[in-house]
């Protein structure tokens, strides 16, 4: 079973732990230091990404006046590097190879980066407004294996601050499949400010979720969503996906790179028919 499964997380870095007005100047820094430098590098995402930055950087949304722990503030830590490292990819326009068109046109595009491997970018426009798909995605995560064929199971082992989770997420067992069960622990992080939203994540480690017996815990990331109104049509979403994952175990790449494009064609099949459920109830 090769599964559809995509994380989401932000942060900020671990060296201003007992300052958290310190934590939150560094971040913004940080972050409008990387926005800036994508948005000079195409005319692709570029007015995105500006709006976010005039919008006082959706990233950088502030942390809960509360401290953290070690182990939260290295989970957000892990987050900002997975949404850093997913926006530098997401901004880079150069090398993006076709790897899959579905029959209704949605494209999956894929590239080879020296420190992470094969990506795989999918852009499709969703009939429902971001609203209703930011919180499908986001607010009802845990319902994904109702309507995602390839999830059996997402469950939230933690949260921290506002934005923050830790996750468990099964894969679903597929007829005739030549992979063994699959699970995930990821940190996901959802942020939005107007009407862009980015979602990432990476995989991680819980203590309430050691390795499972009967599953090969897999790994994931960087990988990011971005969430925004379809340009001249509010009603409908554009929803740009970068998917990364290392499947572990054996199974020779060029099956795995096929059927992860394809899971992704399937998931914006899926995920439609759910919201025109919901939006027809």
């Amino acid at each position: 079973m090769l599964p559809a499964t995509f994380k989401l997380c932000a942060a900020i870095s671990y060296q201003h732990l007992r300052n958290v007005t310190g934590l939150r100047r560094q971040a913004a820094v940080a972050i409008s230091q990387e926005l800036s430098k994508l948005s000079c590098r195409s005319a692709g995402p570029s007015a995105w990404i500006s709006q976010v930055r005039r919008r006082s950087s959706l990233l950088s949304s502030r942390l809960e006046e509360k401290p953290f722990s070690e182990m939260e503030m290295s989970y957000i830590k892990q987050g900002e590097e997975a949404l850093q490292k997913s926006l530098s990819i997401l901004g880079d326009q150069e090398g993006w190879k076709t790897e899959t068109v579905a029959d209704n046109g949605d494209e999956v595009l894929s590239k080879v980066l020296p420190d992470v491997g094969k990506v795989f970018r999918l852009e499709v426009v969703v009939d429902q407004p971001l609203d209703a798909v930011y919180s499908e995605l986001v607010d009802n995560m845990e319902q994904m294996g109702d309507w995602n064929p390839s999830v059996k199971e997402v469950k939230i082992l933690q949260k921290v601050g506002k934005d923050t989770l830790i996750t468990h997420e099964t894969a679903a067992a597929a007829p005739g499949n030549i992979v063994g069960p699959r699970d995930f622990v990821s940190v996901r992080c959802s942020r939005r400010r107007g009407s862009t939203c980015v979602l990432a994540g990476m995989s991680t480690t819980h203590g309430a979720m050691p390795e499972q017996q009967g599953f090969i815990r897999a790994e994931n990331g960087p990988t990011c969503m971005v969430l925004r109104p379809l340009a001249g049509s509010p009603s409908q979403t554009k929803l740009t996906w970068l998917l990364s994952i290392d499947l572990k175990g054996w199974l020779p790449k060029t099956i795995i790179n096929q059927v992860l494009s394809q899971t992704q064609v399937d998931f914006a099949k899926h995920l439609r028919q759910r919201m025109a459920r919901a939006a027809g109830c």
